[in-house]
């Protein structure tokens, strides 16, 4: 329940608004974007530019064999070229939004924005020269400026972002926010904004007619007002961002005056919740029936071509490391049947996509009496209830640890991949006693197939609480697409090989 404070802090005396204030006073929110804007484009122009350059020395000077056809490889004509192209290219950036606010900074749609420009341009090229018998390019060297030139921009935007995320801390590229509503929804809406720390949104309090200012309703948070003061509000704590949690305002009337007041401010940005955060994972669709404009839920949270693209990435990866491990396979099975008795094999049952149970393939770990052994311990059956994971478990056998450590326990997962019962990027799995556990978010846990690797596991795996892989679990779900799966996927062998937090 809300907790009433009679001296509540004043947000602006925090030390990360007192940052903003000093970062507004010497350069407003605007001209900070400005200049981000004019590095932005001048970063494109660069890595572009190195990224041709690159494409033309691997295509003429590096003698790789499959280049074997007879073109010019005068450097002049593709300087003249790359000159023509580059003030295209960042006008196709720009039609792709790529220099628009909203798709910066934000997560993997820019890199995904910047892959399909990329190719739009390449595929422009191609299309040119088949129109235009004398315009001839070497196809070897436009096959090189496809990869090259998407990575070549995708860092230099990712180093950008770095140096974004530092200056946050310094109180610049931040925009002060407020949640009005502070029911549920508005409490789940600031736990999952406030978790996510790279956003940009600084997070100030609620504003709700129903709660008297000063009360604290989640973490730090108090309400700063009633929708009345909102003016007031706005002014005093130079609020960039509404955030509008719609079941907490009953009143039809009183949205649309929300609306009218600040939805086509070029201060103030409005955003509205749909009302349905317990099940918004799966996705909204907003389409016409009888010229009468629906939302309907999504039953599933990847589409058709989402499905396809995870299918061929599992696929591509676990056929090689299958073929790559089994000589791994049949050492490790020999180890574990030398190290205690009983089977090779565990088979863990698991909650799978849309609920269904499955068998869950592991190395076996444990001593097949680990029940007996639990017994005699019962402060650790207690934890083990309470957080599913033990950090000095008994019933472990030797080798079992060593594998666990290190993830090889695992590694009979990739038939389930196979199977199509797991994914190698996904949430955790879960058993069907732990689905209690996800509380308002078990609807959206099951919308997607587990996966052996997640942001759980790159992010400390064990070591993290269990209300924390929830969390991960369910910002996975809201925000996937295929960049965030190769991103987890490029992260995991590193957290293996350090071994942190696994138990």
């Amino acid at each position: 329940m809300a907790e009433y404070i009679t001296n509540f802090e004043n947000p602006l005396e925090t030390p990360l608004m007192m940052k903003i204030h000093r970062a507004t006073s010497s350069l407003s929110r605007e001209a900070q974007w400005r200049v981000f804007r004019i590095f932005l484009v001048m970063n494109d122009l660069l890595m572009m530019g190195l990224a041709f350059l690159a494409a033309y020395h691997l295509r003429f000077n590096a003698s790789i064999s499959i280049f074997n056809e007879t073109v010019s490889q005068d450097i002049a004509f593709y300087r003249m070229l790359v000159f023509f192209l580059l003030p295209l290219w960042l006008v196709l950036f720009g039609i792709m939004g790529l220099y628009q606010k909203r798709f910066l900074l934000g997560g993997i749609e820019e890199y995904s924005r910047v892959f399909r420009s990329v190719t739009i341009g390449i595929l422009g090229i191609i299309v040119l020269s088949f129109l235009d018998s004398r315009f001839v390019v070497a196809r070897g060297w436009l096959i090189l400026c496809w990869p090259i030139s998407f990575l070549a921009v995708a860092i230099g935007r990712f180093s950008l972002r770095r140096v974004v995320y530092s200056l946050r801390q310094h109180g610049y590229f931040l925009t002060p926010a407020v949640i009005i509503g502070g029911n549920q929804e508005g409490r789940w809406l600031a736990e999952q904004l406030a978790s996510w720390k790279t956003s940009g949104l600084l997070l100030l309090g609620f504003v709700d007619e129903k709660v008297a200012p000063g009360t604290r309703l989640y973490g730090k948070l108090l309400s700063l007002g009633s929708v009345d003061q909102l003016d007031e509000i706005i002014e005093r704590y130079d609020i960039g961002e509404l955030i509008l949690a719609t079941s907490a305002i009953s009143s039809r009337n009183k949205q649309l005056e929300i609306f009218k007041r600040y939805g086509v401010s070029s201060k103030v940005n409005v955003r509205m919740s749909s009302g349905l955060y317990e099940i918004i994972t799966t996705g909204l669709t907003v389409s016409e029936f009888a010229y009468v404009p629906f939302v309907t839920i999504n039953k599933a949270r990847l589409t058709e071509i989402d499905e396809a693209m995870k299918f061929l990435l599992d696929y591509a990866i676990t056929i090689p490391l299958l073929a790559l491990f089994m000589p791994f396979f049949l050492a490790i099975a020999i180890m574990i049947r030398m190290d205690s008795s009983g089977p090779v094999i565990y088979r863990r049952r698991v909650m799978g996509m849309n609920g269904k149970s499955f068998d869950a393939f592991k190395f076996r770990t444990m001593y097949t009496n680990g029940n007996e052994i639990l017994d005699k311990h019962p402060a650790l059956k207690l934890e083990l209830a309470q957080n599913h994971k033990l950090k000095h478990d008994p019933r472990i056998t030797k080798i079992g640890a060593f594998l666990r450590k290190y993830s090889l326990d695992e590694l009979p997962q990739l038939f389930n991949v196979l199977r199509r019962e797991m994914s190698l990027v996904g949430p955790r799995m879960i058993t069907q006693e732990e689905v209690s556990m996800y509380n308002q978010w078990d609807i959206n846990l099951l919308t997607v197939r587990p996966g052996i690797s997640g942001l759980w596991q790159v992010s400390g795996r064990s070591d993290i609480s269990y209300e924390e892989r929830v969390q991960m679990d369910m910002y996975y779900v809201r925000n996937w697409s295929i960049w965030l799966d190769l991103q987890i996927a490029m992260q995991t062998p590193w957290a293996i090989i350090k071994g942190k937090g696994a138990y």
